[in-house]
């Protein structure tokens, strides 16, 4: 994916913490790239009403993997801006939430360097990631003003949003008022949260393959593995993953909308785009 190739498969120390590790240079580019696909965000009729959409981050950067060591994470910059990218040029603004109330992180060694669009993007949600409303005050004050919920990926979102009673309380309202959730790649790792909860059982998605994170430290992309695997817990929770790799790939089943990974990001925010321009209409 990137312009430049090297074969530096170790991973880079983050000195921020002790044992931390960034992704190493050869995995930055095989899974980043300088410019990213922001084709089709053109709304000739975009969505004038009030309601918004519920972004939920990442607030913690460091997940600890099975060799002691900890991967410097957060949420993916094109996980996040692109399908953002879309719904803010299709009229939809945002609220950005997190767990704690403490800022969200995000993987910035993955932001792409080249693309002045996104980075700008970037700046114009920057004051709302950098203090982000706190969930639970959220849920207590009520979900009404809001069309979607939006849980970006990066390994970022495995930690603590899969426990959260407010991430739990989100998404069993939306579900229970027919609204919108979108999510790609380890984000869906949020929808543990609902537990045994039938409101997603059957549920068809794209999710980032356990398979392919078990290969990811291989090549340094994280220094050691993960201590759990996120897509056999939701298909024991009865989600069925439609994707075995990861291509780009997108699906919607009923009100949930999810991608496969950061090469989703693109289509999965002209598909929610379009999914909730259709929807208003309609209503």
């Amino acid at each position: 994916m990137a312009d430049t190739q090297t074969n530096d498969k170790k991973p880079q120390s983050d000195p921020a913490e002790k044992d931390t590790f960034f992704p190493s240079p050869y995995s930055l580019g095989q899974f980043t790239s300088p410019k990213s696909d922001l084709s089709g965000a053109d709304y000739a009729a975009p969505y004038r009403g009030s309601k918004k959409i519920l972004m939920i981050g990442a607030d913690e950067r460091y997940l600890l993997t099975d060799n002691g060591t900890f991967f410097s994470t957060g949420n993916h910059p094109v996980e996040t801006l692109l399908p953002m990218y879309h719904l803010d040029k299709a009229g939809f603004a945002f609220d950005v939430a997190t767990v704690s109330g403490n800022p969200v992180k995000f993987e910035f060694w993955a932001m792409p360097s080249q693309d002045d669009e996104v980075k700008g993007f970037f700046d114009k949600y920057h004051p709302q990631f950098k203090s982000p409303l706190t969930l639970a005050d959220v849920v207590a004050g009520g979900l009404e003003d809001y069309a979607a919920i939006f849980i970006p990926g990066g390994h970022g979102a495995l930690i603590g949003l899969p426990e959260s009673e407010d991430v739990k309380a989100a998404l069993e309202w939306a579900a229970t008022n027919d609204r919108f959730v979108i999510s790609l790649c380890h984000g869906p790792a949020a929808f543990l949260a609902v537990g045994n909860s039938d409101i997603y059982r059957g549920y068809k998605i794209c999710a980032f393959p356990d398979a392919l994170d078990a290969t990811t430290p291989n090549i340094g992309y994280m220094p050691g593995h993960l201590t759990w695997k996120f897509g056999e817990k939701l298909k024991a929770l009865d989600f069925e993953i439609i994707n075995e790799g990861i291509s780009g790939a997108v699906h919607r089943d009923r009100k949930l909308l999810t991608g496969d990974s950061p090469l989703a990001g693109n289509a999965l925010g002209k598909l929610a785009a379009e999914a909730l321009l259709a929807d208003a209409d309609a209503g």
